[in-house]
């Protein structure tokens, strides 16, 4: 029988180095708040009841950004060392039995994988707990992992505390622990603060544990990367690079092509289909579905949308919150805003804006047109200029198109207007009422030429100009 995982996610701190009014797990990198990334990863040793995070600092906040439901959340109002949280957390969590992992909210980097194989470590020794650790060659500002004759773990001491010997000690605390639940709260009351910063260190629990000859084991990683704590925003932003670099290569081993993928921001939920191109520059976040065969154009932005298969999205196309069918094509400097649905093999051209509109199978909009709150059918040619006139100062009213109609250039449908079935408005319209099916709609003054006119405008102006 598996033995169960409960774990603990330390994320109470400010973060003071981050320069910022926000708390350090809320800062983002990857496409997620670092505690968001953490949280996730914990999923892979128990399921959400089991996970639990230590809130201090904008604790609201902080418990709003975890998104997994049934998250247990821990408040510790004073922040006096990580220790010091885990002893918040005893009376909620010292009655449960396994193993007891405890992580930080500010590492999004440590992969699902890992974590399984230091609980793998622990289950498969006898030892009261295991700690991750890696060999660097220059391990300033990390604790050193201080090994008994036998090899045997038996103190972590922080670089402040350490001796001349010590300090040339080059295997370094990764700050991550799986210890069996019930000896690490039976020992946990013995923590004192007996430090400099008067605060209760989590890594004493080590030395404490050998103390009442209990056996600690290490697990070494090789890319010590993985374990990178977040603290400065160089940091972040090396963090949001090393993610995003993950990302990117997963699809292209999935059959993405993604050309210039250094340059190229992919959001972790993102989802893209085989032989699909992604060209430089792109970004494409959020809940993002791509089909297969697309192509993505340089520069186009594509957030919380659906693409179907055989999808174009031109170069510089902002599309947001949309839904587009198999085959249509948008842009390039298009813009789809929010609840836009665009049919199989319809086509959005350049500096075209469709706003929460339905563009039907076939339907066109090639070139320079505004559509708002509309329902365009089947088939239907939008000329270049076109504006539904959606909002009147005060309340938004639809415009609705029907199959195979022809918008000339330049109209301006005047909404709420319904246009019916192969209609035909005439360019330069102004229609503010509804068009019959098969109808023609005109709606400007009738044109007048005036013989001479411009001739004798012009010699006019001559002869002022001489009296001068």
């Amino acid at each position: 029988m598996e033995t169960p995982v409960t774990v603990v996610i330390l994320a109470a701190g400010m973060g003071t180095r981050m320069k910022s009014r926000k708390a350090k797990v809320l800062h983002r990198a990857g496409g997620r708040s670092l505690i968001e990334h953490v949280v996730r990863t914990a999923q892979a040793l128990a399921p959400p009841e089991r996970i639990f995070v230590v809130v201090g600092h904008q604790a609201a906040e902080v418990r709003a950004a975890v998104s997994v439901p049934g998250v247990g959340f821990i408040e510790q109002a004073e922040q006096r060392g990580t220790g010091h949280a885990l002893m918040v957390a005893a009376d909620l969590l010292a009655h449960l039995d396994g193993l007891l992992v405890i992580l930080y909210g500010d590492c999004p980097l440590v992969r699902p994988q890992t974590l399984q194989r230091l609980v793998a470590a622990q289950q498969a020794s006898k030892a009261t707990g295991t700690i991750l650790t890696a060999m660097m060659d220059d391990p300033t500002g990390y604790g050193r992992v201080v090994r008994a004759g036998k090899g045997r773990v038996t103190r972590i001491v922080e670089q402040k505390a350490a001796t001349g010997v010590e300090v040339a000690i080059r295997e370094a605390n990764m700050g991550l622990y799986c210890y069996r639940a019930e000896p690490f709260w039976r020992h946990l009351h013995e923590l004192r603060p007996d430090n400099p910063a008067h605060e209760y260190y989590l890594t004493d629990m080590v030395e404490i544990l050998h103390r009442a000859r209990r056996r600690l084991e290490a697990l070494r990683i090789e890319d010590v990367r993985e374990v990178l704590g977040i603290n400065t925003r160089e940091e972040l932003a090396a963090a949001d690079r090393l993610l995003r670099d993950r990302k990117v290569r997963e699809l292209m081993l999935s059959g993405v092509t993604i050309e210039k993928p250094e340059t190229v921001t992919v959001d972790p939920d993102v989802q893209i289909g085989m032989d699909t191109i992604v060209e430089p520059f792109a970004q494409i976040l959020g809940n993002t579905t791509i089909g297969e065969n697309c192509r993505i154009g340089a520069c186009a932005i594509v957030r919380d949308s659906e693409l179907a298969d055989d999808v174009e999205i031109g170069q510089f196309t902002i599309v947001g919150a949309s839904r587009l069918e198999r085959g249509a094509h948008a842009g390039p400097f298009a813009r789809l805003r929010p609840e836009t649905h665009v049919e199989a093999d319809a086509h959005i051209g350049n500096f075209v804006e469709l706003k929460k509109t339905r563009m039907g199978a076939g339907a066109k909009a090639n070139h320079l047109a505004y559509l708002g709150d509309s329902e365009i059918g089947p088939g239907v040619n939008v000329g270049a200029g076109t504006i539904t006139c959606n909002y009147d100062g005060r309340h938004k009213h639809p415009t609705k198109i029907g199959a195979g109609a022809f918008v000339g250039s330049n109209s301006t449908l005047v909404a709420p207007v319904e246009i019916g079935d192969g209609a035909y408005l005439a360019a330069g319209s102004v229609i503010t009422e509804d068009v019959p099916a098969d109808a023609l709609g005109v709606g400007r003054a009738r044109q007048v030429n005036k013989p001479d006119w411009a001739r004798k405008r012009r010699k006019l102006g001559s002869g002022k100009e001489k009296a001068r």
